[in-house]
């Protein structure tokens, strides 16, 4: 079974993709889409869009996780960065997969074991479980990842 993990944002959103077989995870890629601040709202929602579409497209993964927004400081960011992730949500749904949804607080806890860790230890986990030489970047893909892999120790 292939997951892929995203980790939503209009800047930078990150991508992984997992492999589960035999109770073993391997990993299959990962990356970041980046966006230009200088262009459209929409011309960056499109440029994710498309991106996502392709890596569905060319993956073909049975099932898709998100980190669901988390509202702390900035509403402004939390409410730009839910845009995106209704917009990933559609974009799923109408390829015909299902979209399983995770708080950070529950990606540290699948990953890391600890709710509270810190960022860093999530990367270094996800280093660890995917048997990688150093810890996957840029950061949004490392979470990314970490994602999926909350996924999988959350429903299997």
């Amino acid at each position: 079974m292939i997951i892929l993990g995203i980790d939503p944002g209009l800047a930078n959103a990150g991508y992984g993709l997992i492999r589960y077989e035999k109770k073993e995870i391997t990993l299959i890629d990962y990356g970041c889409i980046v966006t230009n601040k200088k262009d459209t709202f929409t011309l960056r929602l499109k440029k994710i869009y498309y991106k996502i579409k392709e890596i569905i497209e060319k993956y073909n993964p049975q099932e898709v996780s998100i980190e669901e927004v988390f509202f702390n400081k900035n509403t402004k960011t939390a409410l730009i960065v839910s845009k995106v992730q209704g917009m990933i949500a559609i974009t799923v749904a109408l390829m015909g997969l299902e979209l399983y949804e995770y708080t950070p607080l529950q990606v540290k806890q699948a990953t890391v074991g600890n709710g509270r860790a810190e960022k860093y230890q999530v990367q270094s986990m996800v280093k660890v479980l995917l048997n990688l030489p150093k810890i996957p970047h840029p950061d949004h893909a490392a979470d990314a990842l970490a994602i999926a892999i909350c996924h999988i120790h959350t429903k299997y």
